[in-house]
């Protein structure tokens, strides 16, 4: 009995480590909304992460992790809630060809469960406008949430240099 308890937490710490964040995501802090006896506090946790394909273009997202004993032991299931802030941070430029469809383009990803929910963050392109429109919102195997948060960046000059133009896939 010991060594299937041993076993299930090193697994669980395992698959709690193997989180995936966009490339150079960053926890910025987390504020507590709720004190738990045991196990870590519910929190707000605030990341930020710069988009892959986009230089000079930053990204905030703010959404809440689970305490107690089950989210310590990283088992609790996240609510499908989130918000994001992009802002230009520099000159804009891309790094690679990005999607002009309508489907967009997933910039950012983590587990919000033990295995089946994710939070994602897609980035879509406004034709019309030239703006890059980021969307978060939360996925399952069978459906996901439709609580969802915007953020648009209008890429403007920075110290005289014009923004590029994107080369669309």
């Amino acid at each position: 009995m010991k060594n299937l308890l041993a076993t299930f937490m090193l697994l669980s710490l395992v698959l709690a480590a193997g989180v995936s964040h966009a490339a150079d995501s960053r926890d910025i802090g987390a504020v507590s909304t709720a004190f738990k006896l045991l196990g870590p506090n519910h929190k707000i946790v605030i990341t930020a992460f710069d988009d892959p394909k986009v230089t000079g273009v930053t990204c905030y997202v703010a959404r809440p992790r689970t305490g107690g004993i089950k989210g310590g032991l990283g088992l609790a299931e996240d609510p499908s809630i989130a918000s994001v802030s992009c802002v230009q941070t520099g000159p804009i430029s891309y790094t690679d060809k990005i999607e002009g469809d309508d489907e967009g383009e997933k910039v950012f990803d983590e587990h919000r469960s033990f295995i089946f929910k994710t939070l994602q963050i897609d980035r879509l392109y406004d034709h019309q406008n030239g703006s890059l429109v980021y969307v978060v919102r939360t996925t399952r195997i069978i459906e996901g949430s439709p609580d969802t948060s915007i953020s648009v960046v209008a890429p403007m000059a920075w110290n005289g240099t014009q923004p590029a133009k994107p080369v669309l896939k």
